[in-house]
């Protein structure tokens, strides 16, 4: 008997699809965690942070601009490899849908709160093309930023769940969705961590920044980006999300943003951000880098993979949208 239930152990050790998909979120939470918290430790040790000092009034001639190549060249090879698959007409469908849902809601926000977030202070860096928005004109880049950005974190999530780390997906999601009621399932926690999190964000820009005037919009506004799709979905998603892919993809998206947010768009003005906005929390090595934007980098690829993944769930079901999410219609 004891024989028997080692081998059967060791069968599921080689079988990735057997491991339980919160061992595999966790083992991610834990590699980003190596990697953060000495980070967070280092940096914090530089009491004294140098200043690049710019002599030229125009540094970096459609610097923001070129830099869209950053997400723009990625995106072309992986929609060139994506192009090529025409054995993948499931994730093709969910992956324009989810486009068709992320983009336009970027773009919104970006329209209504951009201006209330950001400042673009060197002109010179952009086309000069500008994009009419609440509380004064946008840069035409910001807007080509969000569509390559939304489609970088999609297409390379794709790739690897398809291909690179194709042995951890799931192989049929129609046998797979069998049994669900529901997509939109509360998952409390996340509510809860949300709501803690922006009181904590609130108090602390009060009592302990350096900018206590203002609230910490921008914080809160990623928060809701972030933990709303959350609260309502991951339940459902969890089981579904090849998290070795969603690590490729957090990671990937970690290091385009340093390299073009901390080396390039600060220190040379492409944009900034505003302290009343902010929760006063800068990495000061990092040119005052706001703790807000590293949140950007996990919020995005978090929000992207959770809305495609319940897209194919629903498309998987086959039923028309409301009954879909919440049940109103045959599972």
């Amino acid at each position: 008997m004891a024989a028997k239930k080692t081998a059967q152990r060791n069968r599921n050790a080689d079988n990735p699809r057997q491991w339980p998909s919160g061992q595999t979120f966790l083992v991610l939470f834990l590699l980003a965690a190596m990697l953060i918290v000495p980070a967070a430790l280092t940096l914090s040790s530089v009491e004294h942070p140098g200043v690049l000092s710019v002599a030229s009034d125009n540094p970096t001639p459609y610097g923001y601009t070129w830099s869209l190549l950053l997400f723009i060249v990625p995106v072309t090879v992986l929609v060139g490899w994506f192009a090529h698959r025409p054995d993948l007409p499931f994730p093709r469908q969910a992956f324009w849908r989810t486009l068709a849902v992320l983009v336009p809601l970027g773009f919104v926000l970006d329209l209504a709160f951009g201006n209330a977030f950001f400042v673009f202070s060197n002109h010179h860096a952009t086309l000069g093309i500008m994009v009419p928005a609440v509380g004064g004109a946008l840069p035409v880049e910001e807007f080509v930023f969000y569509l390559t950005g939304f489609m970088a974190a999609l297409l390379s999530y794709i790739w690897a769940d398809e291909y690179w780390m194709s042995a951890y997906n799931v192989p049929d999601y129609r046998a797979q969705v069998r049994g669900i009621e529901c997509i939109v399932r509360p998952h409390y926690p996340s509510v809860l961590f949300g709501i803690a999190l922006i009181a904590a964000a609130a108090v602390y820009k009060r009592w302990f920044s350096d900018s206590p005037a203002g609230f910490p919009w921008y914080f809160t506004y990623l928060t809701l980006g972030a933990l709303i799709p959350s609260a309502a979905l991951f339940h459902t998603a969890r089981s579904f999300i090849n998290w070795r892919a969603f690590g490729f993809t957090f990671f990937l998206m970690l290091l385009i943003s340093l390299l073009w947010e901390v080396t390039l768009a600060l220190p040379y003005g492409w944009w900034g951000f505003r302290p009343e906005a902010m929760i006063g929390v800068h990495i000061d090595a990092w040119y005052r880098l706001p703790i807000e934007e590293p949140l950007v980098w996990m919020a995005v690829s978090y929000a992207t993979v959770i809305v495609y993944e319940v897209v194919k769930i629903w498309l998987a079901l086959g039923d028309r949208a409301w009954q879909v999410l919440f049940g109103t219609g045959e599972a």
